[in-house]
């Protein structure tokens, strides 16, 4: 860590690149999919026990009373997203062919992560208890409410039907976990006390999300389906939906008074857009269709998302140690 600090490379930046570069090199084909699956979700369900853990009850419950942030969050992920999505429009077929510019749409009617809105909330030193509440509700939403907007403002040749079962999935991985944590923090406090558990167990995580979207890719041979101009094309006009919400969430959040741990919980909860929730979606609205080039403006997003969330974490933490230090210099430089 140190030798990289000298070089002013983040570890943390090191971390996601190595994760792209392996799963270029070596993605995860057939039963070591399966295995990279079942690893990923023990993760999460790891990194939601250690949130619930970490929590006081006091500071879970005031995470679901907190309607304004939650409703600032949601307002970001189903009305700014989809009148984004909708106002694009104007780039088809010019700059984005008729299917990729669905895929664009579709991705702005997809739910927001939870795993990696709730770790980069972490790593910024937001406020986790929020982030958690707002994350898993709006996934939750979005079981339902993605279908129906895609069935509003899109036309499909497939069932738009929400699953019990991946309600459940959300609960036992989620939702479970979290409360197993509350339950057990007596027994965890000596456990808790080193801040690196949860910070490695926060940013591998994320490793292992970029690893296995990565993966996906290369194994569905989505970037060789592609003319490099669509490509750019597609790139550039995700970059400038994440560069518009992040801005846009970050302005919000201040004019409407929120706290500053508030603030990144609009911020990263508000800008992404969930990849695992979406390819299953799109598999079922979308059948009959190219669904690698619908998904693909999605993966793409997910992937820039992941690299700028990287950087702006980063950036959050450092100025919240700039703060700390400059509170503690301030007594003790009064004029004798």
């Amino acid at each position: 860590m140190r030798f990289f600090a000298k070089l002013r490379i983040d570890a943390f930046m090191l971390g996601i690149l190595v994760s792209v570069a392996v799963a270029a090199l070596l993605p995860a084909r057939g039963a070591a999919a399966d295995v990279l699956d079942w690893i990923t979700k023990i993760a999460i369900g790891l990194l939601f026990f250690l949130y619930g853990a970490r929590l006081t009850p006091r500071e879970a419950l005031a995470g679901l009373q907190h309607w304004r942030l939650h409703s600032a969050v949601l307002a970001a992920t189903y009305l700014i997203f989809p009148l984004i999505g909708l106002a694009l429009r104007l780039l088809a077929p010019s700059v984005l062919t008729d299917d990729l510019y669905t895929g664009v749409l579709f991705l702005c009617l997809v739910p927001s992560t939870v795993q990696s809105s709730i770790a980069f909330t972490s790593i910024a030193r937001g406020n986790v208890a929020g982030a958690v509440v707002s994350a898993s509700l709006s996934n939750l939403i979005g079981i339902f409410a993605t279908p129906l907007l895609v069935m509003l403002l899109m036309d499909t040749t497939g069932n738009a039907t929400v699953s019990l079962a991946a309600i459940l999935a959300i609960v036992v991985q989620l939702l479970l976990p979290f409360l197993a944590g509350q339950l057990l923090r007596s027994r965890m406090v000596r456990l808790l006390r080193h801040a690196a558990l949860t910070r490695t167990v926060d940013r591998g995580s994320v490793y292992l999300v970029v690893y296995a979207a990565f993966s996906a890719g290369m194994v569905e041979h989505i970037w060789s389906g592609i003319s490099p101009r669509a490509l750019l094309a597609t790139v550039a006009v995700c970059a400038g939906i994440l560069t518009a919400v992040l801005t846009m969430t970050t302005f919000a959040s201040r004019i409407l008074g929120f706290s500053r741990p508030d603030q990144i919980v609009v911020v990263f909860c508000g800008s992404k857009k969930s990849l695992a929730t979406g390819l299953p979606m799109a598999s079922v609205l979308f059948a009959g269709h190219p669904v690698g080039l619908i998904v693909l403006p999605l993966m793409v997003f997910h992937q820039i998302q992941l690299l700028t969330c990287t950087v702006l974490a980063q950036r959050y933490a450092r100025s919240d140690n700039a703060s700390s230090d400059v509170a503690t210099v301030e007594p003790s430089a009064q004029p004798v």
